[in-house]
């Protein structure tokens, strides 16, 4: 019965988010070719159910601009998931949770690279706001506060 879903879903152009028995979740991470950080947010990535393609760059800015993230949230990597943005180092389980909601946004971002996130070194100091957002000219609005 699934497949049938699923098929009628492709045909009618619908995404379907990956079920936990198809295996991980492909991502795409465009990331600064100087940094570590991102790498180990693909690999805390990976631990969390998703299979993260790395394409190191140099014109990181120009290829978010282009995915239209606003220049205010843009950082160190931006990741294609399912149609979806995530810029920075947006927990696993928010991202799971915007897959399986699947808003109507272009994605999520975690501004900064905030000690304690995923990817970065340090403790946790205080929560962290995710941002949704649709446009570069539209302000984003609070997604998550984790």
């Amino acid at each position: 019965m699934y497949k049938t879903i699923l098929v009628g879903a492709f045909i009618a152009g619908i995404a379907v988010p990956a079920l936990a028995s198809e295996g991980p979740i492909p991502a795409i991470m465009y990331k600064n070719p100087s940094c570590s950080c991102c790498e180990t947010y693909a690999a805390y990535l990976e631990k969390n159910g998703f299979k993260v393609d790395i394409k190191p760059s140099n014109n990181l800015a120009q290829i978010a601009s282009n995915m239209g993230v606003p220049d205010a949230l843009q950082g160190c990597h931006t990741v294609l998931i399912e149609g979806y943005i995530v810029e920075g180092f947006v927990p696993a389980d928010i991202v799971h949770k915007m897959l399986a909601e699947r808003p109507a946004i272009t994605g999520l971002s975690l501004e900064g690279m905030p000690m304690g996130s995923p990817g970065m070194d340090g403790q946790k100091m205080e929560p962290f706001t995710i941002k949704a957002f649709t446009l570069p000219e539209t302000p984003p609005t609070v997604y998550a506060v984790e």
